[in-house]
């Protein structure tokens, strides 16, 4: 496994409960501030292999991305499980929810 695709794995799992990071966000911290597709993809292809909290992860402007709406009401059912408010529009809050692993912990 790549070392940017591991790192991106580690920054996903370290997401806690009640909490959103971007994908943009965790490109940038896995070393790749211009690789949010890239973490798409590996949300794609390894959330299940590897037990990721995928439901963390939303795209910049705090909002939902899955057009799936099926895959939609399982991540607001599972952010809202854990305290994290979605609106009917499918976004959430950045400013009150958004983990920053440097500030946050």
């Amino acid at each position: 496994m790549e070392p940017y695709t591991q790192r991106v794995l580690e920054i996903i799992k370290g997401i806690p409960a009640g909490r959103v990071m971007t994908y943009g966000q965790i490109a940038g911290e896995a070393g790749h501030p211009r690789g949010a597709r890239q973490v798409v993809r590996v949300l794609h292809a390894m959330s299940r292999a590897h037990g990721l909290p995928w439901h963390r992860v939303v795209n910049a402007k705090g909002e939902i991305a899955i057009m799936d709406d099926e895959l939609r009401f399982t991540q607001t059912a599972l952010l809202e499980s854990e305290g994290v408010p979605v609106d009917d529009r499918g976004r959430i809050e950045l400013a009150s929810y958004r983990y920053t692993p440097d500030c946050d912990g």
